[in-house]
Parts: structure tokens; sequence; C-alpha cells
């Protein structure tokens, strides 16, 4: 999978979960991309232990997981921080 795309899902997966746990005004653009990336990483291993697949491309499924995985790293980081 090229870096374009890998980048392009982060920053899709980092906007909806940062719009889902309500951090949408506090990371800008870099910061969604940061976040969706780690996201994908994250939800990646999530699905592995859960017997799926992570990230397969630019497709529907792989923007889910990474969301899911966005999701996970924003409430721990909030979670941190309270």
């Amino acid at each position: 999978m090229g870096i374009i795309v890998f980048i392009v899902i982060g920053l899709i997966a980092g906007w909806i979960a940062s719009v889902i746990m309500k951090t949408d005004g506090s990371q800008g653009m870099v910061g969604d991309i940061i976040v969706g990336i780690l996201g994908a990483l994250i939800g990646g291993l999530v699905m592995s232990f859960l017997g799926g697949q992570g990230v397969t491309g630019f497709n529907l499924y792989s923007i889910v997981v990474a969301v899911l995985g966005a999701v996970i790293l924003l409430g721990i980081v909030k979670a941190v921080k309270k």
C-alpha cells in the first residue's frame, strides 16, 4: 500500500474519530493524520486478536478498522490527561 493512501486513510480515520470523541477542534489536520495512522496500527492489532484482518487497502473496511483504533487511542489519551 502506498504511503499516500496510508496518509489519506489516516486523515479520514483521524478526523472521524476526533468528531466521535469530541476532540475535533484541538488537533488540526496533522494531528488527525497522526491519530489516524496510529489508529490504523492499533485497529489492526485489535482485529488480529479478534481473528480479522487489519488495514487491507483503500476501502471502507480499512477505514472502519482505522477509526476503531483511533477512537481507542483518543480514549486512552483523554483518560490519561484527566
